[in-house]
């Protein structure tokens, strides 16, 4: 790792003691990740189920690395299962929203999948405080 990223860790981590203010500002940078996947998704033509999918796992893996080390100051390798376990939980909570925003508001697919991704976020928060990153 470059010393200037280092640098800028050590300042975000020294400045922002509040684990759910980090949350915030890496959950920025996560679902910009997660949703410009999803959107390359959706226009090369995949279902948003497909396109939800692969951005999920893709955004699995750079989350876990992002979230455990910027928010809960854990890079415990080990902990991935829970990790995955707890976004296939929030895969299904985002499936579930993005499909009541088409339904009921009649959003489109980029609309309603940003719409989800809102509400799986203030879930995950809380499942990964609560389950996978617990003392």
């Amino acid at each position: 790792m470059s010393n200037l990223l280092r640098t800028g860790i050590d300042i975000f981590l020294n400045h922002i003691k509040n684990k759910f203010i980090r949350f915030i500002f890496v959950g920025v940078l996560n679902t910009l990740f997660g949703y410009g996947v999803y959107c390359l998704m959706i226009l090369l033509g995949c279902s948003y189920i497909w396109a939800t999918l692969i951005s999920q796992v893709l955004g699995v893996l750079f989350n876990f690395i992002t979230t455990g080390n910027l928010v809960f100051e854990n890079n415990d390798k080990r902990l991935i299962f829970k990790f995955v376990l707890s976004y296939i939980i929030t895969y299904f909570i985002n499936i579930g929203v993005n499909k009541g925003l088409q339904i009921w508001f009649d959003c489109n697919q980029y609309v309603s999948g940003f719409g989800a991704i809102l509400v799986s976020a203030i879930s995950s928060f809380f499942i990964l405080k609560l389950f996978v990153y617990r003392k």
